[in-house]
Formats: C-alpha cells, structure tokens, sequence
C-alpha cells in the first residue's frame, strides 16, 4: 500500500516546481483529483457524469469539475467550486497538494489538474448533485498501478496511426478519455517507482472515443 502521509511533502514540492510552466492561466476549466482512504486503502474517487447533462462529456467517467466562471480567482477556486456543486463538499485550500499539467479535452480547451487530499472517505458526507451526478466510486491505487488493470486504445488520424490513451479496467466502470491520462498523470507522481506513463500526453486535443451501446 502507498501510504498518502509518507508522499504528501514530496508532491506538494515536484508541483511547486512545476507550477508555472504547465498552461494553468491559460485554461478554460479545471478539475478535482481527489485522493481519499477508503478502510485504509489508498484511492481516488471518480464520478459517474448523468447522462442528462447536455454536451459531450454526459456519461462519462470523469474528476469533479468544469469549467471555470469569472468569479473564479484561479483554477484552484474553479476545482474547489465544481467539487462543492457536484458532490456537496467543502474543501480547504489546504487539502490542495497542487496542479498537474494543463490538458487539451476534445475540445482544444484546456484543463488543469488539481490533486487534493480529501482524507478517510469515511469521515466525509458525499451530496452529489442528482442533476450533475449519477454515480460515485473509489478504486484503489492498488487497483490501478496493477497492470492486469491497464490498458491502451490506439487512435488513427488521417488512415493512419495517431496517438494511444490510456484506460483502467475491471473497477466498476471503465476509465478513459482525459480522465484516464490525469490518473496516468496522478500515478506516475505518486509512485514513480511502480508506475512509468506509457503513453504520450496528446499536446492539442483527445479524439472522442466511440460509444457503448
């Protein structure tokens, strides 16, 4: 097990480092990472999007987030703000470790990644919004970093070879898309002796996967 406590002072430090250099003024929107413990258990906490939600992303597997509003003072307050509206909680900018790098969605529009530490899920009281929120799960980092549990979808452009993303299988729901390369993203910060990112990070935007019946 990957205890959260013994990485914390690392990550908060490799972030900061970064900060600055990885499009986070620049982006459009933001969203949670949350780490949580669930019985001890290292994890992240995923959400399952409604499917009445207008727009591409209704269904999806996906952080808490969005897109960010003026009143926004930065992506840090857009995550924090899309956390409380979708599942009810209020964090502290405390519990934020940092950002990852920006992302691309299908869009082209940029995403930050915000990691917060949320503690024992079991001390917390989820309130997802029903209009917002279908469902909510955890997978334990365990789960993820085993590589039964991952796999890759090859992308073509043009008749030809494009990109490979990355997806997490057998949890109760499968991860893709951009959700799939921010965990990819989380992993290889918080175990970078068990986990080496495999794909390459696409540098405009996510081609949209094809849907399940």
């Amino acid at each position: 097990l990957l205890p959260l406590g013994g990485t914390e002072r690392r990550c908060r430090q490799l972030l900061a480092a970064a900060a600055g250099g990885g499009g986070a003024a620049a982006a459009g929107a933001a969203v949670l990472v949350p780490l949580c413990s669930v019985r001890g258990r290292p994890s992240l906490l995923y959400t399952l999007r409604c499917r009445r939600l207008p727009g591409p992303h209704s269904g999806d597997v996906s952080f808490p987030g969005g897109k960010r509003e003026a009143s926004d003072g930065d992506a840090v307050a857009t995550a924090l703000r899309e956390t409380r509206e979708e599942l009810g909680l209020e964090l502290g900018e405390g519990s934020v470790w940092g950002m990852l790098r920006s992302l691309p969605d299908r869009q082209g529009m940029l995403v930050v990644p915000v990691v917060a530490n949320l503690g024992p899920l079991e001390n917390l009281k989820l309130s997802p919004n029903p209009e917002e929120v279908a469902e909510t799960f955890t997978l334990p980092l365990a789960h993820l970093l085993r590589e039964e549990n991952q796999g890759y979808t090859h992308f073509r452009t043009g008749g030809r070879y494009g990109y490979t993303l990355p997806v997490f299988l057998h949890g109760p729901h499968r991860v893709w898309g951009l959700t799939a390369i921010i965990t990819e993203l989380t992993l290889e910060l918080l175990a970078p002796e068990r986990y080496r990112r495999k794909t390459h990070v696409p540098g405009r935007h996510l081609a949209a996967p094809p849907r399940r019946a």
